[in-house]
């Protein structure tokens, strides 16, 4: 049975949010739902619908070794209720305006012998000066276990508050989470890809939300067939732009 947030969890989560940037959901999704998951991930692996990204990524942002199936509300219906969990909604209830959108939604999977991704904030590509409120929130949900070793997310915590200051590569520290769990974060928030040193893989989903005023990463209208939209979640469809 899914666990029931009540209102002191959200409180409790938005408080660690507002004072260092993100926040772990431990144990979000079950074991089925996760299994689930992978199983889905591996079946749209071998087809042509997974795209070029599932061999390795363009460049060293995206890794070199690191494998991606991107537009994911267009490819099964597997993955809708990872965007829909009931605390990441409350969260972004706080944090984001009304209408807020479905900006982007895909997997990653970082191979061993992966290199440490840049550091890097996601609301970087708005030429806003910092600090202002976050134009966007993400969630990674660890699939498999997030390990000091294993390419998990590191994270400076507490920088969601800078101005211009950089951040220094020993200050990063990894997340620690079973899989199943969500780490929540907002957008002014620096982190990025961890190195991967073990000889296994990291796999992960991320969702990426953000203002309803704001142009999204991937057109969600044009990534997804709308001859899919009736077996989308009336909820989730609207995220995706489309408004009654």
């Amino acid at each position: 049975m899914a666990k029931v947030f009540t209102s002191r969890d959200i409180k409790t989560y938005v408080d660690h949010v507002n004072q260092h940037g993100y926040v772990i959901i431990p144990n979000a999704f079950s074991p089925s739902q996760i299994a689930d998951a992978k199983a889905e991930l591996a079946r749209l692996s071998t087809t042509p619908d997974a795209g070029p990204a599932v061999e390795a990524g363009r460049n060293p942002f995206e890794g070199l070794q690191t494998q991606r199936i991107y537009a994911l509300l267009n490819k099964s219906r597997v993955f809708d209720n990872f965007a829909l969990h009931s605390a990441v909604l409350a969260l972004n209830d706080h944090f984001l305006d009304d209408g807020y959108l479905v900006t982007a939604f895909h997997s990653i999977n970082i191979r061993p012998g992966e290199k440490a991704q840049s550091l890097h904030h996601d609301d970087e590509y708005i030429t806003v000066p910092r600090p202002h409120r976050p134009f966007g929130t993400a969630i990674m949900i660890a699939l498999d276990e997030y390990t000091e070793t294993n390419g998990s997310t590191v994270i400076i915590p507490d920088s969601h508050t800078w101005g211009d200051r950089l951040p220094k590569r020993s200050e990063a520290q990894s997340v620690v989470m079973p899989a199943g769990s969500i780490m929540y974060f907002i957008g002014t928030l620096w982190h990025g890809g961890g190195e991967n040193t073990s000889s296994e893989g990291r796999l992960a989903l991320t969702v990426q939300y953000c203002q309803p005023w704001m142009r999204q990463l991937e057109n969600q209208q044009l990534a997804v067939d709308w001859e899919k939209l009736d077996d989308i979640p009336p909820k989730l469809v609207a995220m995706m732009g489309y408004k009654n």
